[in-house]
């Protein structure tokens, strides 16, 4: 379509609709608000939808539906998350600030229900949490769920959690105290036992069209030459078949997950009204669940297509429209530059940052930060507008996403790295400090991921086992210094609830039948509240690893430096330390057993000062001849 057709069709189309939307706004006082709004992100909702589904015969009935229920969404929208939205319409980049700090947790597995999570607020208080994401919480299936990732009400929590009007008195609880919900969309499939799910499996074939459904293999088939297998070992395969129906349902992940098909506009409306509903109960930020994975096209990988980004503007637009508080964060694991590709104002303005979690643990298992660094290099850079969230480990297993070309381009065999990395991890590796548990082997190409605890991966489980000291305080080193990249490089640091006082794995997993075959519930254990409340005390382990991390957190808080998403990385002269500038904040983090030097010509080719105030310590340091680091520590030098 010629550019000047497509602004007309814009034009005219939203002409016709303006009447179609009166009635429904005619009794709200801020209608001419949402006008404005329409004004200013319809071009954007009209383009995408129209190469969405421009070429359906009834596109303008979809068009005027989704429009109709942004509309009654926003009408419906409480009044104090409309001021909300006036509030961060003026200050657009509030999650830029140094103050911003994450936490995640599972609710039951922390504080049993959502009571129990209100009740826990001075806890986070005393963390310095601005931002709290609890995992998937929604309706889901009985025993595997994985995780709550089989989504069967968007609308209802989890019985045994609370419910939706509890969730809506949380949020309002935290904004009271300046934390902002995070929780989960999961969009690309829901559960087999959801209710569109039930109504196509009793016959109905509007909601059949809901997903993909297949007769016979002969689709399939060809769909599964360029698919990859997410969970080779659990869940085979791309497809299941349902005999209540005698079809093949598409389910990327596992059989009881049922991918959504977009291609459908009714869909796409669908579960526009699950978001907007989940926004007007106080959620201030979405976590889009595998992006990646959201359009189908014969043959591709189905992966990162063009239409999963016009989908995800269509919906950040709308959003922008009714609910524009509520941000969206990307979660796509998947190559580097498909990462940053989800990444901006339009799209999702902050996104997970896998490639700088899983080569901090490269780092840590070779004392080398070549290509942690050169990888940032390239990487790290996203628009000015938008953040990362830097995280040392998730509720999700390891895997080695980064760029083969990067490794490559320093002399390293990405394939041999990634199986070495995996033998480390695993403690398949002689000399390795390790205690994590290999997650989906896949025996085909060998390629497989790491589950664990920070503590456990890091060494202290190991230590703690063995009782040797040395090995101990290298243990509470490395984390401390893995969370000092997390909370200083650009962005929004997270930190998963229960790493603060040394949680190691839990073994236990393996006696629950619904959870015996995914290692990644070993480092998902229930918080230990009795461990929690030794964090006082300086010379427990909880309290070594707690009292210097919240040091961490409050530093960067008084720091306006670490603010933004910006940060330079650049080569420090010595591979087993990695630099990087924000403002005038110098970070070096030492990732060898032993002492190292950062010479000072290397410095002063990025940082001019000659001394410095270390943040964190509060000490001087001459920096003239170069900067030596102890085994396994960091420096935030400021120059004044």
């Amino acid at each position: 379509m010629y550019r000047d057709d497509l602004v007309e069709k814009t034009q005219v189309s939203l002409e016709r609709l303006l009447p179609r939307l009166q009635p429904i706004l005619a009794a709200s006082d801020d209608r001419e608000l949402f006008f404005q709004r329409l004004n200013q992100y319809f071009p954007t909702v009209f383009r995408h939808l129209y190469n969405l589904y421009g070429t359906h015969y009834d596109f303008f009935y979809h068009l005027e539906q989704i429009l109709l229920e942004t509309a009654r969404l926003f009408v419906a929208r409480p009044a104090d998350l409309k001021a909300l939205d006036i509030q961060r319409e003026a200050e657009p980049l509030w999650f830029h600030h140094e103050r911003m700090m994450g936490g995640v947790c599972y609710v039951d597995l922390f504080a049993d229900n959502l009571r129990g999570i209100r009740e826990r607020i001075p806890y986070f208080r005393e963390l310095g949490l601005t931002y709290l994401h609890l995992m998937p919480l929604f309706k889901a299936p009985d025993g595997n769920s994985d995780g709550g990732y089989a989504v069967s009400s968007y609308r209802d929590v989890n019985p045994a959690l609370g419910t939706m009007s509890e969730l809506a008195e949380l949020a309002r609880a935290f904004r009271a105290e300046g934390i902002s919900l995070v929780v989960d969309f999961v969009f690309n499939h829901t559960s087999d036992e959801h209710d569109w799910a039930l109504k196509a499996l009793a016959g109905d074939l509007s909601h059949q069209q809901f997903y993909y459904m297949y007769d016979n293999r002969d689709l399939p088939d060809q769909y599964e030459r360029n698919l990859r297998e997410i969970f080779p070992e659990q869940a085979p395969g791309s497809f299941s078949f349902r005999p209540e129906i005698n079809k093949w349902v598409w389910t990327t992940f596992n059989t009881f997950q049922w991918d959504l098909n977009y291609s459908n506009p009714a869909v796409f409306n669908a579960m526009l009204g699950e978001m907007l509903s989940l926004a007007n109960n106080g959620v201030e930020i979405l976590r889009l669940d595998a992006v990646a994975f959201i359009w189908k096209q014969m043959g591709t990988s189905c992966e990162n297509l063009p239409q999963v980004h016009w989908i995800i503007q269509c919906y950040n637009a709308l959003t922008r429209i009714a609910a524009p508080a509520m941000l969206f964060k990307s979660e796509a694991i998947v190559h580097p530059a498909d990462v940053v590709s989800y990444v901006s104002w339009g799209e999702a303005p902050i996104s997970y940052n896998p490639t700088l979690m899983a080569l901090g643990w490269e780092a840590l298992a070779t004392r080398e930060v070549r290509l942690l660094r050169h990888s940032m290099e390239r990487r790290f850079a996203i628009q000015p507008d938008c953040a990362w969230v830097n995280y040392v480990r998730s509720h999700d297993d390891i895997g080695w996403t980064f760029a083969d070309e990067d490794a490559l381009e320093i002399g390293i065999n990405g394939y041999d790295h990634r199986q070495f990395l995996n033998r480390f991890y695993s403690g398949r590796f002689a000399g390795s400090f390790a205690k994590g548990l290999p997650f989906n082997y896949n025996p085909v190409n060998q390629d497989m991921r790491i589950s664990g605890t920070t503590a456990a991966l890091a060494g202290l489980e190991a230590a703690l086992q063995s009782g040797d000291s040395d090995q101990i305080e290298y243990g509470i080193r490395r984390i401390l210094m893995l969370y000092s990249i997390a909370l200083s490089a650009g962005g929004i640091p997270l930190l998963y609830l229960g790493d603060e006082i040394a949680t190691t794995n839990d073994y236990d997993y393996g006696r629950d039948p619904a959870k015996a075959e995914d290692s990644r519930w070993a480092h998902r254990p229930r918080f230990d509240w009795a461990r929690a409340e030794q964090r006082k005390s300086p010379t427990s382990l909880e309290g070594r690893v707690f009292q210097p991390l919240v040091k961490l957190i409050q530093t960067r808080k008084q720091t306006p430096a670490l603010a933004g998403g910006q940060a330079v990385f650049f080569d420090s002269g010595n591979k087993h330390i990695l630099t990087y500038v924000r403002g005038n904040v110098l970070v070096l983090v030492n990732f060898s057993d032993f002492a190292q030097t950062a010479p000072a010509n290397r410095l002063r080719s990025h940082w001019q000062a000659s001394q410095a105030r270390d943040l964190v310590s509060g000490k001087t340091v001459d920096v003239t001849d170069g900067v030596t680091l102890a085994p396994f520590t960091f420096l935030w030098l400021q120059s004044s």
